[in-house]
């Protein structure tokens, strides 16, 4: 691409507070948009082979609302991404992350998390710090388990679709706003699943399709009646 391309797009951005430069083969995070740090409030570089975020620009955009970096090549990302204090939106799939930052958790305003199709092996601890996350996408990744921390996290909905889920901490049941939990296509026994999930928690959608057990031997279980009530009663509200 270009140079006076990329000027264009700089150039706009400036004024937008938008810079969007998708599908463009980029190999690295455009070092011009460090002249932009105090305007942009939206960054989107999905589909390029970026593999690292400079340290010493990317924490600077102090107005950043919003960072998509779907279908690159990020391994790791730096501590500094978390000095981005406003920022609500970031999305992440299909990249190559193991693990999060230790300090992910400083991203006090972020409301929504896309981390699908990467290479996390956990149920990242951080996110228990979120107090105003209410989505995360985690489907796609290879998490075996889920911890008992699980029960601090804030969010509303928590997709984990198509992980290697053996194992569920009772805890679950205790997520304060957790409203909808989706765990289609993992390794579920019936027997592992919490009843308690049913009987005495706040989710309403529950979506276990595609796991070792028959879903009609769900409607068996103790609870399940009450977790139909709730389901029913959410569906009313939306018709």
């Amino acid at each position: 691409m270009g140079n006076s391309a990329l000027r264009a797009h700089v150039e706009t951005a400036q004024k937008t507070g938008v810079f969007q430069l998708k599908d463009r083969g980029l190999t690295e995070f455009p070092s011009e948009l460090q002249k932009l740090t105090s305007n942009l409030r939206t960054i989107d570089l999905s589909n390029n082979k970026i593999e690292s975020l400079p340290p010493m620009i990317i924490g600077k955009f102090t107005l950043l609302k919003s960072l998509s970096l779907n279908n690159n090549k990020l391994t790791v990302l730096p501590d500094e991404l978390c000095n981005l204090k406003k920022l609500e939106t970031l999305s992440l799939n299909n990249n190559h992350l193991r693990e999060l930052p230790s300090t992910f958790g400083q991203l006090s305003a972020l409301k929504t998390l896309s981390l699908s199709g990467n290479q996390l092996r956990a149920l990242p601890s951080q996110l228990c710090n979120l107090r105003h996350l209410d989505v995360v996408d985690l489907s796609k990744n290879q998490i075996r388990s889920i911890p008992d921390t699980v029960q601090e996290l804030q969010v509303i909905e928590l997709n984990l679709n198509q992980n290697q889920i053996a194992q569920i901490s009772v805890k679950i049941s205790c997520c304060p706003r957790l409203k909808v939990l989706r765990l289609e296509e993992n390794c579920l026994e019936l027997s592992m699943l919490p009843q308690s999930i049913l009987s005495d928690s706040q989710i309403c959608l529950l979506a276990v399709e595609g796991n070792l057990f028959e879903i009609k031997k769900l409607r068996e279980l103790e609870g399940y009646d009450k977790y139909m009530e709730r389901f029913t009663a959410t569906k009313k509200k939306f018709a």
